[in-house]
């Protein structure tokens, strides 16, 4: 009999493991609960059955990944687990706010102009770094490893060129070694440089200050405050403008985030097969390490490393993204409003002990008064969480309730698919899909827009955000509506 969800709730359910452990918390309304397959259900119990694992959420935007679903929260106290961090390590939303009003990219050529001005400076595509940008910001080599040891220090960011009180608006602006220091990441990195790890390490570093391809996008919006004094509150204090125009990136730690997580999962899976070990589900995606082991200390290393490379990029972007700007409307001011990773493992406390909480395709989602935000300007109002829907129906960003402790203060980190990318290419009509953009007055960098990323490929975000308010996790501080879109340069219109 295939797993069976049962509700507790109009937006909550729990799914069983047939086991003596906690069940699997689920995040969703029905409409949404018909969403998760059999696949993704079954990789959420084999998740939780694992060795050491404490608690699983499965949130809205769940569906199958590697090993755990994408849309997943996993807790543990003694293990780690490469698979619910992913391929792409801290993988990552930012959100630029710029003085800029709405009206002043009205007109198409405006757009137009500045998609060509953030192309010639960021480039996208799975392959292509600061060398297929002409005005890109060229990373040299022993800067970039600084980059990967230190993240976003102060002495960083100033070499990057990226404002150094960007780093107070981040999640994470650093990460640090399995004992808490750099010298550690130091030591790893150059190991991993000196055994030949990296293949054209220099070239992976000229991928800093860009997009990649897949579902990583740039994206123009208008940012729309809901009209209460709460969201009012919340805005001000993110330091997001009513009616202005705001931008929107999602992108991750590229071909060093790739190198560094491949190489963790072909090691520990010869482990697995050298010692016997059964895998969790027999998912060769589920190997794991014990905490403070030499496995497990290697993997915290290499996640580091990985996710230092995630911040610089993404801060990187946002300063790129803002010359564009001041080149085609002079004048123009921007400041970071938040970056925020949904592909990471953090130490935090959960159930008044340290644990490690796996967040795979999850935001993490402290409210107001949450132990962790205290000193920080979030304290009052729970730091913002940003949601990418699709285009056309817009994104959000949400500040957490008091009611996120029952996901491990999580939730999603988008809408999540519906269609595989295959099946969206299979089925999905091109023309539909362009003159869909061209109706909603949506630009966009490519020839055709990829199919496999239409917004009809993902779930249905309305209904994922209301899951999320349903269930007492998030309320909504305000809508992005898009006005272009920067996608993968493979395609891109020259």
């Amino acid at each position: 009999m295939p797993p069976q969800i049962i509700a507790t709730d109009e937006a909550t359910g729990i799914l069983p493991t047939n086991g003596h452990t906690k069940p699997v918390t689920v995040i969703g309304t029905q409409a949404i609960r018909d969403t998760f397959d059999e696949g993704c259900l079954q990789q959420a119990i084999n998740s939780r059955l694992a060795p050491g694992v404490t608690d699983l959420v499965l949130n809205p935007d769940g569906h199958c990944g590697y090993g755990a679903p994408v849309g997943c929260v996993m807790v543990s106290p003694t293990h780690i687990y490469p698979g619910p961090v992913g391929v792409d390590i801290k993988c990552s939303m930012s959100l630029l706010q710029l003085d800029l009003p709405a009206d002043a990219i009205i007109d198409r050529p405006v757009r137009r102009a500045l998609i060509n001005a953030i192309c010639e400076r960021t480039p996208t595509g799975a392959g292509r770094g600061q060398r297929s940008a002409k005005k890109s910001r060229h990373i040299a080599e022993e800067l970039g490893r600084r980059v990967l040891i230190e993240g976003a220090s102060a002495e960083v960011c100033q070499a990057v060129g990226i404002p150094p009180e960007w780093a107070d608006r981040c999640e994470d602006a650093f990460h640090l070694g399995h004992d808490d220091t750099r010298d550690t990441l130091a030591i790893r990195l150059q190991k991993h440089l000196d055994h030949g790890f990296f293949r054209n390490f220099a070239d992976k570093i000229c991928q800093l200050g860009s997009y990649g391809g897949g579902n990583h996008f740039g994206e123009c919006e208008v940012v729309h405050v809901e009209d209460n004094d709460r969201a009012r509150q919340a805005a001000d204090v993110f330091g997001m403008k009513d009616g202005c125009v705001a931008f929107l990136s999602h992108c991750g730690s590229r071909g060093i985030g790739h190198n560094l997580a491949s190489g963790q999962f072909k090691s520990l899976q010869h482990k697995f097969a050298q010692w016997d070990i059964p895998l969790p589900g027999q998912d060769r995606e589920l190997v794991y390490a014990p905490l403070g082991t030499h496995e497990a200390n290697a993997y915290l290393d290499d996640m580091a490393l990985g996710a230092n490379f995630a911040t610089i990029n993404h801060l990187l972007i946002n300063a790129l993204v803002l010359e564009a700007f001041q080149e085609v409307i002079p004048g123009v001011t921007g400041e970071l409003v938040y970056f925020i990773s949904h592909n990471i493992a953090r130490k935090e406390i959960v159930d008044n002990r340290q644990a490690w909480v796996h967040r795979k395709g999850s935001t993490r989602a402290f409210p107001a008064g949450h132990h962790a935000l205290k000193g920080t300007r979030y304290e009052s109002t729970g730091h913002p969480i940003l949601l990418p829907g699709n285009p056309q129906a817009g994104s959000s960003v949400m500040v957490a309730d008091p009611g996120a402790s029952i996901s491990c203060y999580s939730v999603n980190h988008g809408a999540g698919r519906a269609l595989g990318r295959k099946q969206a290419i299979r089925e999905l009509d091109q023309n539909v899909v362009d003159q869909s953009f061209d109706a909603a007055d949506i630009l966009t960098n490519c020839r055709t827009y990829p199919k496999d990323e239409a917004p009809a490929a993902y779930k249905e975000f309305d209904e994922v955000l209301r899951s999320v308010k349903t269930a007492g996790l998030a309320t909504e501080i305000a809508r992005l509506k898009a006005r272009f879109v920067i996608k993968d340069g493979d395609q891109a219109d020259d």
